[in-house]
């Protein structure tokens, strides 16, 4: 049975707007097939819905993402890439 890794990538961005246009860009500079995720996050504790953070989601099976360019993608939009 082949093995199918589970890469995720995790770009955190300031605001929905950003994470829109982050999203159709990923395709454009990455070639990215499948569309990212987007995801509300709520900072914890903050009930004011202006300082939720945007997540884009995306899925990396083949893992022909570099995680070094995705950094300085997503700090090219004020924003930084998760961990896993």
């Amino acid at each position: 049975m082949a093995h199918v890794s589970d890469v995720r990538h995790v770009l955190v961005l300031p605001d929905r707007e950003t994470a829109e246009e982050v999203a159709e860009a990923l395709g454009e500079r990455f070639g990215v097939e499948e569309e990212p995720r987007l995801v509300r996050d709520a900072l914890a504790g903050e009930d004011d819905a202006e300082d939720a953070q945007w997540l884009v989601v995306l899925r990396d099976e083949a893992e022909r993402l570099d995680p070094r360019e995705l950094d300085e993608f997503a700090a090219e939009w004020e924003g930084w890439r998760e961990e896993p």
